[in-house]
């Protein structure tokens, strides 16, 4: 069905969609009882569910007399989603079902600093494989898109990256739009893996900091249960704050063109540096992680110091915000305790006791994929809101 045919559905009947998404499986009666609208409104709102294909028979209820009452559902694979987490050095692709389910991803080699029209265009060719791989052609709702830079959230604009070299001003939903013809999503890379990270493993929580380290060191803010993005799109980007570090010496520089930031320290990047300079072959993070796991001691105290800077940094956070998680992800938590140990060491000794007192600090457990699963939840929410489908809001 071309998503474009759902936009002529009345509030109402946008609500109901709504409510089968958060709830589950409901019976006609039951949808009575929680909105307290008529039968006559109910059938007919959720007939038009039904007939546009997002809602679906599932199973029926046991009655002690009577006739059992059909039981209906969302019908999450009536569309589907395209969905790109990009990061500095690698992205991860994926065609998603409208309830988010990953139903195709291929992870491709990428350099951030080739510029939008290189690199999306790889997205878009990758895109379009997937897409016939599927055979979901004229079934794509909504595009979403992470970028490791900071992004004005309401436009899609790239705002003065420090690292993405070419992208400042780019609008990636005037690429995308014009060619999907659907919604566009763009999101910070870091708020997407938090948002991930929360609605599949951490559902019942509402406040929980995703900190990156990857190529660079980043954190999104899951904050009374919705992103925080601040002002600007800004918000969470501590890899550019002042490190911790404890030198009195020259501090090093970082490729945002500062001195002294978290990440000129703790990074992916930085260490590989650092391995160089100490006469270790290594040109990426998954490299240092390898070494670190094969006991490698230069490498080892490397991860563990850039655990304690990493650690520094957050200890303001804590305190400030007051997390009850803090999900550590990207390749250099690959490294696992190694990097952890040094993390949980400044926090607990830095931040405030009430704000560590039931503090869990973990390892992400999606593998790669809490950016694809947030990016998909989010686009989910837009295409699927009361806005859109009823065709009060733009795509």
């Amino acid at each position: 069905m071309d998503p474009r045919a759902a936009a002529d559905i009345d509030l109402g009947t946008a609500e109901l969609l709504a409510l089968y998404r958060t709830t589950g499986p409901l019976t006609r009666a039951e949808v009575s009882e929680r909105t307290g609208w008529a039968r006559m409104t109910v059938n007919s709102r959720l007939d038009r569910l039904v007939d546009l294909g997002l809602l679906e028979p599932h199973g029926q209820t046991t009655a002690a007399r009577g006739r059992p009452a059909t039981r209906f559902r969302f019908h999450a694979g009536r569309g589907a989603l395209l969905v790109a987490d990009i990061g500095a050095s690698g992205m991860r692709l994926a065609l998603c079902d409208l309830g988010g389910a990953v139903r195709r991803r291929v992870d491709v080699p990428v350099d951030i600093a080739a510029g939008p029209d290189a690199v999306l265009g790889e997205v878009e060719r990758h895109f379009d494989q997937m897409v016939a791989a599927e055979g979901v052609a004229g079934a794509v709702w909504g595009v979403g898109a992470s970028l490791p830079g900071p992004v004005e959230y309401a436009t899609g604009t790239i705002v003065e990256p420090p690292i993405m070299t070419g992208w400042n001003g780019t609008r990636v939903p005037d690429r995308f739009g014009p060619r999907y013809g659907v919604p566009v999503v763009v999101e910070n890379d870091v708020n997407a893996m938090a948002r991930g990270e929360q609605a599949t493993c951490y559902p019942d929580v509402a406040d929980l900091l995703f900190v990156k380290t990857g190529t660079g060191v980043g954190a999104g803010v899951i904050a009374n249960g919705a992103v925080l993005r601040g002002a600007q799109g800004a918000a969470g980007d501590i890899g550019h704050t002042w490190a911790d570090a404890g030198e009195a010496g020259p501090r090093p520089l970082c490729r945002c063109g500062k001195q002294g930031c978290v990440e000129s320290y703790a990074s992916g990047w930085a260490i590989v540096r650092d391995l160089v300079a100490a006469g270790r072959s290594v040109t990426s993070v998954d490299q240092v992680v390898e070494l670190v796991l094969n006991g490698d001691p230069v490498a080892t105290s490397l991860v563990r110091d850039a655990g304690r800077v990493i650690g520094a940094s957050l200890a303001h956070v804590v305190s400030l915000l007051n997390p009850s998680v803090i999900v550590v992800g990207g390749q250099l938590a690959a490294a696992d305790e190694h990097l952890l140990a040094g993390i949980r060491e400044r926090i607990y000794a830095r931040s405030l006791p009430l704000a560590t007192r039931e503090l869990q600090i973990t390892r992400s457990r999606l593998d790669g994929d809490a950016g694809v699963l947030g990016l998909a939840r989010g686009v989910a929410d837009t295409v699927l809101s009361p806005a859109v489908l009823t065709g009060r809001a733009a795509s």
